[in-house]
């Protein structure tokens, strides 16, 4: 790979705001020529505009309504990674003729909207007002699903997962439970060498700076991070110091409260830690299984008409995407002391099956159902589940390694 490394001013360029999406389509090969290239990717090339396009999309995404010409500024390495990476797999899936249906990329999108409440078309419309062509999300959708495709036909069914490791786990489950825990978060910026670590620090900085204005983490991490955790919102589960990286580990030991930590720096990149709870092997807990269901719209007769519809927790998801105001959200496997005084109270209050008052939070009026409790067990996952997390962890490995395969194999140059 040939690398030639550019800083501060190679990214001035792209400090101004770009032209309406409207008419970036015709005019991107003007753009190119005016604005000139960021990078070329196999002859491929990436304009400053198509970086500036994407740090911008992925300041909204994560929560940022009017990014700064400084926040822009400050992700533009992160988001040229996300564009170098996104160039490789396509050009790797391409190998394979994968193809994928402009439905499938809709849908896409409809999902990502409808977890902040809106439909597909409405997201458009605010990327388009907030200067972002919708085209640099669709084509991200598209490079994510073709790979995602790719990578699980080519070794998904070469993963076998043994009872004995099955067995191995779970014993490993249990020794964790007699340990001091931690439950993390982790969003990962993979910055492999020093140049690439200070871009790093300066987008990690950004990133938590929104997520203290009240970003989603979890969306963030599925944006952003280069984690295998990414797809699962960047969630670590439970974890003891053993676990985690020295320097995570001595970080979060040191940390006097649950929240976001300072920037961790590691030798290939930059960790952006969220500390949910620590339990001790002594405590008993209380472990619930919650689906929230949350009015965007702050009526309560909203709640109360999809209250009635709803008969289970299994149908919760299918009423909530009946209505493009209501959201909801899986909160599995839980300490109900994470909930808070009040979140507590209200879930041990509840009958299993059945949802909690009405209460407010940021986005408007919400309700928990109580889909499983389980007092003071292990509360370990069925082997089935645990076969399926072991799967679904060792392809989102094989993956990672190979796109840095492809990465290292491939003419990469920074202009």
């Amino acid at each position: 790979m040939v690398r030639v490394v550019f800083l501060a001013a190679a990214f001035a360029a792209i400090g101004a705001f770009g032209v309406p999406a409207s008419t970036a389509s015709a005019q991107e090969s003007d753009r190119q020529t005016l604005e000139g290239i960021a990078a070329i990717v196999n002859d491929k090339p990436i304009s400053y505009s198509d970086v500036r396009q994407r740090a911008r999309l992925l300041l909204l995404t994560i929560g940022a309504s009017e990014p700064t010409q400084e926040q822009v500024q400050q992700i533009t390495s992160q988001a040229l990674e996300q564009l170098v990476d996104e160039k490789l797999q396509l050009d790797r899936v391409a190998e394979y003729e994968v193809e994928v249906d402009p439905r499938e990329i809709d849908a896409a999108v409809q999902e990502m909207a409808s977890e902040a409440g809106v439909s597909g078309e409405a997201l458009r419309q605010q990327l388009v007002a907030s200067g972002v062509n919708p085209a640099s999300l669709e084509e991200q959708m598209r490079a994510d699903i073709a790979w995602n495709r790719l990578m699980s036909g080519l070794y998904g069914n070469r993963i076998r997962i043994s009872e004995n490791q099955v067995d191995d786990q779970l014993s490993r489950l249990r020794t964790a439970s007699q340990k001091t825990q931690y439950r993390l978060g982790e969003i990962f910026l993979y910055a492999p060498d020093e140049a690439t670590k200070t871009e790093a620090m300066q987008a990690a900085e950004s990133i938590i700076a929104q997520l203290q204005q009240g970003a989603d983490f979890r969306v963030a991490a599925q944006r952003i991070s280069s984690a295998p955790t990414a797809a699962a919102g960047g969630d670590m589960g439970w974890v003891t110091t053993e676990d985690i990286a020295p320097a995570i580990a001595e970080a979060v030991t040191k940390a006097g409260a649950n929240g976001l930590l300072e920037p961790i720096q590691t030798d290939n990149g930059i960790f952006i830690i969220l500390l949910g709870g620590k339990r001790e092997p002594a405590e008993p807990v209380t472990r619930v299984d919650l689906k929230r269901l949350v009015a965007t719209d702050g009526m309560e007769a909203t709640l109360t008409e999809a209250i009635g519809r709803i008969t289970s927790c299994d149908n919760v998801q299918s009423v909530a995407n009946s209505r493009t105001t209501l959201r909801a959200q899986d909160i599995n496997d839980i300490n109900v002391d994470e909930l808070g005084p009040e979140g507590r109270g209200l879930v041990l209050a509840t009958e299993v099956g059945k949802p909690t008052e009405i209460f407010a939070v940021t986005a408007g009026l919400a309700v928990m159902y109580v889909c499983r409790r389980e007092d003071g067990a292990e509360a370990l996952p069925s082997r089935e589940d645990l076969k399926g997390s072991l799967k679904s962890r060792e392809l989102n490995m094989i993956s990672e390694r190979e796109l840095r395969n492809t990465r290292r194999l491939a003419t990469i140059i920074y202009r």
